[in-house]
């Protein structure tokens, strides 16, 4: 049966990407962001340019209600001040960061509370786990039970961990239906490729397709810090059967094919048909290894994400290519 949904952040990667599937699916959409999508039209029915830190603003959102529609039934909040290592681990954002995503938050769970939208789902981050259980490149502990006692590396990872449990208050006192899913390093066309906030799939498809043939490309660190990577359709997918669940806990969604920094490059260079060499150089990285556990999703929902990382690569490398060719 149709829904009326808001999207929150639809002008962002995941979020645009949402929109769609969400309107694949016969629901009738809303879309919030300050800003359009920036590489295709959004599809959503109706399209807010709106500044979600302004409470006006979002009580403004959450309270129409469209004479086609009716009220809302679910808003999936995405949100956020973000970016890759470039923006997140450098430190020179920290304060727009948590002020900008934590207002976001706490405005839309009190929101949602008064104007009795039944479901949100909040998207939360890999980064929450603690930095001393991602030290060994080769093991690292991203369980959903090991968050506690907290310790994230950066910033981002307390607003996320904050916001996580800012959600659960929410619906132990008030009732709110809450679901929340640790987003692990989410990649595919039509996300931010360059400009400091791109991830690393994006960034080193990006440098290897401008180094000439017989050049070479910068890694920041030694290269040996490991994470996953997992494709947009693969998130959407996680999405959907998370919603569709009774969990209420956050739950981690992400691929577990842990590959190294540097083997990502390498298969970057594989994919372009290019001879090139790796420099590695001193730059921000984050913890040493992440990769997403995948017991408690496959537990849960009888699933969990399954797609080759090198096929999504080399989607994602072909976007790109035609992005600097325009």
């Amino acid at each position: 049966m149709p829904k009326h949904i808001i999207v929150c952040g639809a002008g962002g990667f995941i979020g645009s990407h949402l929109v769609k599937q969400l309107r694949a699916e016969g629901h009738w959409v809303v879309g919030v962001d300050l800003k359009h999508p920036e590489f295709s039209p959004t599809e959503a029915n109706a399209f807010y340019t709106y500044d979600l830190r302004n409470p006006k603003r979002c009580d403004e959102l959450l309270a129409k209600q469209h004479w086609m529609t009716g009220p809302y039934d679910e808003v999936y909040q995405l949100a956020a001040d973000m970016g890759g290592a470039g923006f997140v681990f450098t430190g020179d954002n920290d304060a727009d960061i948590m002020h900008n995503s934590g207002i976001i938050n706490l405005n839309i769970a009190k929101g949602c509370v008064t104007h009795k939208i039944p479901k949100v789902f909040y998207s939360s981050s890999a980064c929450i786990y603690p930095e001393r259980n991602q030290q060994d490149p080769d093991n690292p502990n991203c369980a959903e039970d090991s968050a506690y006692p907290a310790d994230p590396d950066s910033d981002y990872g307390w607003e996320k961990i904050f916001s996580e449990r800012m959600y659960a208050a929410f619906h132990r006192n008030y009732g709110l239906d809450i679901r929340i899913a640790r987003l692990h390093n989410i990649f595919g066309p039509e996300g931010t490729w360059k400009g400091g906030r791109e991830k690393a799939p994006a960034a080193l498809n990006r440098k290897v397709l401008e180094a000439p043939d017989g050049g070479s490309i910068d890694v920041w660190g030694d290269g040996l810090q490991t994470r996953s990577f997992l494709y947009i359709d693969e998130c959407l997918e996680g999405i959907k059967r998370l919603m569709a669940s009774d969990h209420i806990e956050p739950i981690n969604l992400g691929s577990d094919e842990m590959i190294s920094i540097n083997n990502l490059a390498k298969m970057a260079i594989e994919l372009s048909g290019k001879q090139l060499s790796i420099n590695n150089i001193s730059g921000p990285e984050g913890v040493r290894g992440r990769n997403s556990d995948n017991v408690l999703i496959n537990k849960t929902l009888g699933w969990k994400p399954s797609g080759a990382l090198y096929d999504g690569m080399k989607i994602t490398q072909e976007w790109i290519k035609g992005q600097l060719q325009k």
